[in-house]
């Protein structure tokens, strides 16, 4: 199956996520520490199902989570994209990393993210850009901060049927 590169740092591919990333994939949604902001970790239904959404909005909104390549090892890392998401009844871009535990404390997930707000910003020409985080989930609110997004506001997202408290971040183009 081909895979269509959509960004390329220097460090990193990312790339359309496809059902053969499944396994590497699993390691990441079915660990609960990388999961811990979800409060679970995914089933293999969940995890087949997310990758599923993902594909369907590539071709609904050209855009979503993608595969995250590290080049020098050529293995898929995490995931990190452009997501269409709601805070309080409102439509938000946002952009989500989520990283293999293994490859934390890197850069990885600001240099992607970063690829990503660029991409988000001259390619989509999107102006505005949100991410959702969990107040205290430090390492992805550091790396928010460090694409140069500030705090807009808490809200309460609903998810399995539990209210968490999240903080929505945001900056402009």
């Amino acid at each position: 199956m081909e895979q269509s590169i959509v960004i390329e740092t220097p460090r990193l591919i990312l790339r359309e996520i496809t059902i053969d990333d499944y396994l590497s994939i699993s390691k990441i949604l079915q660990d609960i520490e990388v999961m811990y902001a979800w409060e679970h970790a995914f089933s293999d239904k969940e995890v087949t199902d997310w990758i599923n959404e993902n594909i369907m909005r590539y071709n609904r909104d050209d855009y979503s989570y993608w595969a995250v390549i590290e080049k020098r090892i050529e293995k898929l890392v995490g995931v990190c994209g452009i997501i269409a998401e709601s805070a309080d009844n409102e439509d938000y871009i946002g952009i989500g990393y989520i990283f293999n535990k293994a490859f934390w404390h890197q850069g990885l997930a600001f240099e992607s993210a970063n690829a990503c707000k660029s991409y988000a910003f001259r390619t989509l020409k999107i102006s505005e850009l949100t991410a959702q985080i969990r107040p205290e989930n430090l390492s992805s609110r550091k790396v928010a901060e460090k694409l140069g997004m500030a705090v807009i506001k808490q809200f309460n997202r609903l998810y399995r049927g539990e209210q968490m408290p999240h903080l929505l971040y945001g900056c402009s183009h």
